[in-house]
């Protein structure tokens, strides 16, 4: 099948989106290709479309569970098998999951990039047909990127086991100097570079120095109907803005990565289908959530970084109809995000102590440990050592930085089942043990592949279907895996913490001066990137941001708070929007001579037409040739 017929098939699309299918093609061609497509740009449909083109098995490497997860959910209810190995599952689950990429029909397995720091990951990979390796979120392999993240760096030596199997990088965002370090630590071969631009026509960029937010966020919530989210830096706060939210008459809700994961869901479903359109929450929301008409993003406290803030506020829009991005700070703000800054950057004695008190925490002996995954809970941890959670939390980046350990924040998987005894040992067992008949059939009625797979499991629909309590069926589950019946590994709603190496004794823990050097100088530039855009007076928003990710030579947008007000200098904005709206509609029917065009609506002064006309020939709206034609800037004069 070609890929266009895939794409009709599977997902219901008669074409692709913008590069979407040069990327594809890329691949199929052969070429180590890195594919930056901005937030819902359709970055999955990339890979997921040639490998089905292809025969073999796509192995994807992603940095989030809750990520994969959705995207093994996603196809699987395209029909299309797909299996996610984390953290999280059991040594048997995991050696399951291998063998049916080996000899089974998936098509793909989604892996974290500290998967392949295991000598049995790599020997089964070698033994798949690989049609197709994907590095998603490809910005956290570089050190210039914002997210960087060191498992990232061991995916280069996969290609020793697969040197002649394609890789495709993708990611939202990344700079030149990414780019390149992207390329090079994958070492990749017939490179090829696709990247839509980060300009976003439809998205009005606004930056508000508002002693009120909060009055000013239920002014901007009411004049710009629909759905929205809100961005705020500390989990207490989504609780407390979105309370407030609701008092004033907004059906509001909240997220962030401390509830449980029945309450995630449960959120995150109520503002998808508009029962609760606007939702406030940490950064821990959106990556993966594909809803296509949020009309809103507001930032109530600064972002980290002009990347995270690009991201964060590009999940506006999609559907390339009208929406906002609103940046809204204070005069305390600006002081506040300096010292949070950096008041939480790890010193080497920081890295040292907190090592080893992770370390005493879980009771981890020296020389113990090695790629063993613990429950961890940072509050106890924190609060039993009298730490700080976030610079506990930048010590663990740099503890992964150099392998010593992973940390996954409320890592979650849902309950698993899988039946080892074969059908006849169940029919015996079942003779020999009637009051396990009913547990033992209903799972199998409700959940297909069981005896194949490790499938995830809802304890709550079991106990209703079964009409017996929660406790009753735990019993059961964990006396039908004593009788060698069934695996059962319940649910796991925590942190964790994978130990990528033995634990070491304080003399042996080697600390990296120079790279805590560099980082410190790369946080000072993303400091005074997001200082530099909200104080900036004179240069249009997007212009800002594309000259961030190398787009150097973009027009003013003309929808941002700079450029309408740059709109307003020495106009009322009616005769801004009376002359620009009838000059481009008479222009639409035939360009003009600009002398003819500053005659018409002589109720408007014409030095005040001739600042329209400038700006809507700067913001590339208009064209003025060298013989003083005035016309509209089509897609055709625009190359």
């Amino acid at each position: 099948m070609t890929s266009l017929e895939i794409l009709s098939q599977y997902w219901g699309h008669k074409q692709f989106r913008p590069l979407q299918e040069d990327i594809i093609n890329s691949i199929l061609d052969g070429n180590d290709t890195l594919g930056i497509l901005p937030t819902g740009g359709g970055k999955s449909i990339c890979f997921q479309v040639p490998a089905m083109v292809m025969d073999g098995i796509c192995i994807v490497i992603s940095p989030l569970i809750a990520l994969m997860a959705d995207q093994v959910e996603n196809l699987k209810q395209r029909g299309i098998s797909a299996i996610a190995i984390n953290s999280m599952m059991s040594n048997r689950e995991i050696d399951v999951a291998l063998d049916n990429c080996i000899y089974g029909s998936v098509k793909f397995l989604y892996l974290s990039p500290e998967r392949l720091k295991s000598e049995l990951t790599l020997v089964r990979l070698a033994k798949m047909k690989i049609n197709l390796l994907v590095v998603d979120e490809a910005h956290c392999i570089s050190q210039w990127g914002y997210d960087f993240r060191p498992a990232y760096l061991q995916i280069a030596s996969v290609r020793e086991i697969l040197p002649d199997v394609t890789i495709l990088a993708l990611t939202a965002t990344a700079t030149n100097k990414v780019r390149k370090d992207i390329c090079e630590k994958l070492l990749f071969k017939n490179e090829k570079i696709i990247v839509k631009s980060f300009l976003r026509n439809n998205l009005s960029y606004v930056v508000i120095n508002e002693e009120n937010k909060q009055k000013k966020l239920l002014s901007i919530i009411k004049n710009v109907k629909g759905s929205g989210v809100i961005y705020v830096r500390n989990r207490r706060s989504t609780a407390s803005v979105s309370a407030f939210l609701n008092k004033n008459g907004i059906q509001a809700t909240y997220y962030h990565a401390g509830l449980n994961h029945e309450i995630r869901n449960k959120v995150q479903k109520q503002w998808m289908d508009g029962e609760k359109p606007v939702i406030v929450a940490t950064n821990a929301f959106g990556m993966g959530i594909d809803k296509s008409d949020v009309r809103f993003v507001v930032h109530l406290d600064l972002p980290d970084s002009l990347e995270a803030y690009y991201q964060e506020a590009g999940r506006a829009g999609r559907d390339e109809k009208k929406a906002y991005a609103v940046l809204l700070y204070d005069s305390v703000d600006k002081s506040t995000f300096l010292q949070k800054s950096f008041e939480h950057f790890p010193t080497s004695k920081n890295i040292s102590e907190v090592y080893h008190k992770i370390g005493s925490f879980l009771k981890i002996a020296v020389g113990a440990g090695n790629m063993e995954s613990y429950d961890f809970n940072i509050v106890d941890f924190c609060t039993s050592f009298k730490l700080h959670p976030i610079l506990v939390y930048n010590v663990a980046k740099y503890l992964e930085r150099d392998g010593y350990l992973q940390f996954n924040e409320s890592a979650f998987r849902p309950s698993t089942i899988k039946f080892v005894a074969n059908k006849e040992i169940i029919y015996s067992f079942i003779i020999a043990n009637e009051k396990y008949e009913n547990v033992i059939k209903t799972i199998l009625r409700s959940y297909g592949g069981v005896f194949d797979n490790f499938i995830s499991i809802n304890e709550n629909i079991l106990i209703k279907r079964l009409n017996i309590s929660k406790l009753e069926l735990i019993n059961n589950l964990n006396y039908l895996q004593k009788q060698n019946i069934l695996v059962y590994e319940p649910l796991k709603d925590t942190s964790q913490i994978v130990f990528l190496s033995e634990r070491f004794s304080s003399d042996r823990l080697s600390i990296d001066y120079p790279f805590l050097t560099e980082q410190k100088k790369r946080l000072e530039l993303k400091v005074n990137g997001i200082l530099k855009y909200i104080d900036s007076r004179s240069i249009c928003r997007s212009k800002m941001l594309l000259s961030y990710f190398d787009e150097k030579n973009s027009l003013d947008c003309g929808v941002c708070d700079i450029c309408i007000e740059a709109k307003k200098n020495n106009l009322s904005a009616i005769e801004f929007e009376t002359y620009s709206t009838n000059l481009t509609s008479q222009l639409s029917i035939k360009p003009s001579m600009i002398q003819e065009a500053l005659k018409w609506y002589p109720e408007i002064k014409e030095d005040k037409k001739i600042k329209i006309v400038q700006f809507l020939v700067d913001s590339g709206r208009l064209q003025l040739d060298d013989k003083n034609i005035l016309s509209l800037k089509t897609k055709a004069n625009k190359k």
